[in-house]
């Protein structure tokens, strides 16, 4: 029979790469194929963020009245892909603009 799930109390926390100024508290991990699918289906662009002397970008999408996916790119060109509340996002947003290496592009 198979299961799903971690055993033996393995850790389930998500968080975003250290890179990025902030976490939520209630983050999902996405597998490229669905992000990226979600993203092209259904994403409204939100903004697009630089980290200043580094190729790390991240990207916000709204899906939802209260859902948001942020694509997390790394210098490789992978992309990252979370799903978190469009709450979360509003109360982490004033960190990202204060944050000195981090620039919105437009």
């Amino acid at each position: 029979m198979a299961t799903h799930g971690f055993q033996n109390g393995g850790d389930t926390t998500v968080s975003l790469p250290e890179v990025v100024p902030f976490d939520f508290p209630h983050l999902t991990r996405l597998s490229w194929e669905l992000g990226s699918r979600v993203v092209d289906d259904n994403g409204v662009f939100h903004s697009k963020w630089e980290q200043t002397g580094s190729r790390w970008s991240l990207s916000i999408f709204r899906v939802t009245e209260h859902t948001v996916i942020l694509c997390v790119r790394t210098p490789v060109g992978r992309e990252r892909f979370y799903g978190a509340a469009k709450l979360d996002l509003e109360r982490a947003l004033p960190h990202l603009e204060s944050t000195s290496n981090w620039h919105r592009c437009e």
